[in-house]
């Protein structure tokens, strides 16, 4: 799907469709809309003032023009209320027209830029939340479908329309901003997409190579072997039940940019979780094949990374595995060694996440990074304490937890900070090794975040998301199933940070 800008004025726009914003609590029509309203011989302040359209957030209406317009139909959105209006808005706004239009058949039709006339949100921004609610909004899954010619119908190109020209250079960075982000979360909604026995370790792996020959990052991919070598003892100890073996996938963006601030991603690639030997119940294991969300996360930031180029050395490592209950498998009270040599009692084989994120932690600190942040789907325990509206974050710098709450309210993927007491690390006391990797009776993403701690020498971030990056719930510009949750958090960071 194409989306470009141009420069016009929306009520002359000869397309089969136009849409247009309205404020919930908005007194007349917007200056878009007052002007395709004279052409309609005042159609949309009828509807308006009649109440049958309110103009509150995720509301649509359909009007027929029968001639009277250069367009043939216009699709009224919500913009919901102006003091709630900003950049989610607009983006919530993009993604519900767009799925209307979907839904009518549309092929090609133009924006506004919703709510411009405010100036309550830059062009440039503005216009990079139209272009994600929009291409977010209309991603679809269809790869392994025998009739994806013919399933459903597809939107080719969209146009915003800018009425003024001096904002058309603002207004094209937004446009590119927004197709770097809708890129790398739709590729890390198709990883976590496909099901665990096409999405292996391997193929994980593969991807990141073609990601990388495709977009000048460098990629290297240890096999277990070089593992074993490195100390690796955590993801080897995961592995070993499975018969697919595991990599641990290396990306980097300037890796030979020395004289930039180097930044590690660590996201955890667990290509399907059984549980290992405290296997899980059957129901909803399935849903085990998002395990690796959060490598598929820091592999979609990379995409968007390298293509806006960003003067940062980012670095991105996915311990890639399988979780499975063979004949190999370890086994609740098997004691493991670190990369860092530090020994750890297994208690419940379901807690391995922890496991390998102990070694990329390690095998993070040789890049001398400014910060690590790690993602992962990590415990139950946050989603018991956040529900499916908040990130749970850990850090061990303050000044870190405030840049990624900024973050989250700019992208929507909202993050809050839980406590990473050192009380919490006495649940992980061992009577034969160095420490248990869980424990405890409450707490859960809280002793999790402890044991991880115990791995880290440097400024560090854990993002938990565990239960946020599927869902059966269709939002504005969230489908069914993988939400792509995470690389749009990730790309903000990283895009503050570069211009800090």
């Amino acid at each position: 799907m194409e989306i470009k800008i141009k420069v016009g004025e929306i009520q002359k726009e000869q397309m089969e469709l136009i849409v247009l914003g309205s404020f919930e609590d908005q007194i007349g029509l917007s200056q878009a809309a007052a002007a395709v309203n004279q052409g309609l011989d005042g159609q949309i302040a009828l509807i308006v003032t009649d109440g049958d359209f309110k103009g509150k957030a995720k509301e649509v209406a359909l009007l027929y023009t029968s001639g009277r317009g250069a367009a043939k139909r216009v699709l009224l959105v919500g913009l919901g209320k102006k003091a709630r209006f900003g950049v989610e808005a607009i983006r919530v706004a993009a993604g519900t027209a767009a799925k209307r239009v979907r839904e009518l058949g549309v092929k090609k039709y133009s924006t506004e830029l919703f709510g411009a006339e405010l100036l309550k949100v830059s062009l440039e921004d503005a216009t990079q939340a139209v272009v994600e609610g929009t291409g977010l909004a209309l991603y679809e899954f269809t790869e392994l479908k025998s009739d994806a010619a013919n399933n459903g119908k597809k939107v080719e190109c969209v146009t915003i329309v800018l009425s003024d020209p001096s904002g058309l250079k603002e207004a094209e960075v937004g446009l590119a901003a927004g197709q770097a982000i809708v890129a790398g979360t739709s590729l890390t909604r198709d990883l976590v997409n496909w099901p665990g026995n096409i999405a292996t370790p391997t193929f994980l792996a593969e991807q990141a190579q073609k990601l990388a020959k495709s977009t000048g990052l460098t990629c290297q991919v240890l096999d277990e072997a070089e593992m074993r070598d490195l100390g690796m003892g955590g993801l080897l100890a995961v592995s070993a039940g499975s018969a697919e073996p595991a990599k641990f996938i290396i990306l980097e963006h300037n890796a030979t940019h020395v004289d930039l601030d180097t930044i590690v991603l660590v996201g955890k690639g667990v290509t399907f979780d059984s549980g290992g030997i405290s296997i899980k119940p059957a129901d909803d294991m399935d849903r085990m094949r998002s395990d690796m969300a959060g490598g598929a996360a820091v592999i979609g930031a990379m995409l968007v990374v390298a293509t806006m180029d960003l003067p940062l050395h980012v670095v991105a490592l996915v311990p890639a595995t399988e979780n499975m209950p063979g004949g190999r498998a370890m086994k609740p009270g098997d004691i493991l060694r670190a990369m860092n040599g530090k020994t750890i009692e297994v208690i419940n084989t379901d807690a391995e996440g922890r496991l390998i994120l102990a070694d990329a932690l390690c095998y993070a600190a040789r890049f001398n990074p400014k910060v690590v942040v790690d993602i992962a789907t990590l415990t139950g325990a946050r989603t018991a304490a956040l529900g499916d509206q908040a990130i749970g974050l850990f850090s061990n710098d303050d000044s870190l937890v405030q840049r990624f709450v900024t973050a989250g309210q700019t992208t929507f993927e909202r993050v809050w900070q839980l406590p990473l007491y050192e009380e919490y690390a006495d649940n992980l006391k061992s009577f034969a090794a160095d420490m248990k990797h869980a424990g405890g009776k409450g707490g859960g993403a809280c002793i999790a975040a402890a044991f991880l701690n115990k791995f880290v020498s440097y400024p560090w971030v854990h993002l938990d998301v565990a239960g946020l990056v599927s869902t059966e719930t269709e939002r504005p510009y969230t489908p069914r199933w993988a939400t792509g949750l995470g690389a749009r958090v990730l790309t903000q960071f990283l895009r503050d940070w570069a211009v800090k």
